[in-house]
């Protein structure tokens, strides 16, 4: 029953989330809760505003006070993913080639039941990571991925006093000031 009420929850705010040129990232519906994660287009500069989601939010209640997808009472949550975004998809994963990844497998006989590392390539049934630890590539089936995220990598803060690297301490320009006398 999950998969209908998915495949109707899309058909009506995919053109919405179209409209307001973001990305359908997912859809999600648990315990009473749907939960609608839209991004950005991938390369874009900046991420979902709260405005975006704001919006979005009124539109898909407006639009499901006319027609529910879903019997009974639920909760609607409109979101972004976030910097940590979880990968559930092959369309997930594609789009984070180059970013870090942590994957914690399913049933493991021999080796590691957690890697992470670099995604360096993916499609439709697998995912290819470069391993922080020894920086082997290692080719993992989706169907053997329990659960996956990117991994947020914070840079080392800048000393105190001190410009980030790159920058240069910028000078004031001189400020002209002229009299005038009052007539």
């Amino acid at each position: 029953m999950s998969d209908q009420i998915i495949d109707k929850v899309t058909r009506l705010i995919a053109p919405m989330v179209t409209d307001m040129q973001l990305d359908l990232y997912d859809i999600e519906f648990r315990g009473g809760v749907l939960r609608v994660t839209v991004d950005t287009p991938p390369g874009s500069e900046a991420g979902v505003s709260l405005d975006d989601i704001s919006l979005l939010t009124r539109m898909i209640s407006r639009d499901f006070d006319h027609d529910d997808p879903m019997p009974g009472s639920y909760t609607l949550e409109v979101t972004s993913p976030g910097l940590e975004r979880t990968l559930r998809t092959a369309r997930h994963f594609e789009r984070e080639i180059g970013k870090t990844v942590a994957l914690r497998l399913r049933d493991v006989a021999a080796g590691e039941r957690r890697l992470q590392g670099t995604l360096v390539a993916a499609n439709e049934t697998e995912a290819t990571i470069r391993l922080d630890d020894t920086l082997d590539e290692r080719v993992v089936p989706y169907e053997q991925i329990d659960r996956a995220k990117t991994v947020f990598v914070w840079g080392p803060a800048p000393k105190p006093g001190k410009q980030p690297s790159g920058k240069k301490k910028q000078q004031a320009a001189p400020i002209e000031t002229t009299k005038q006398e009052a007539s």
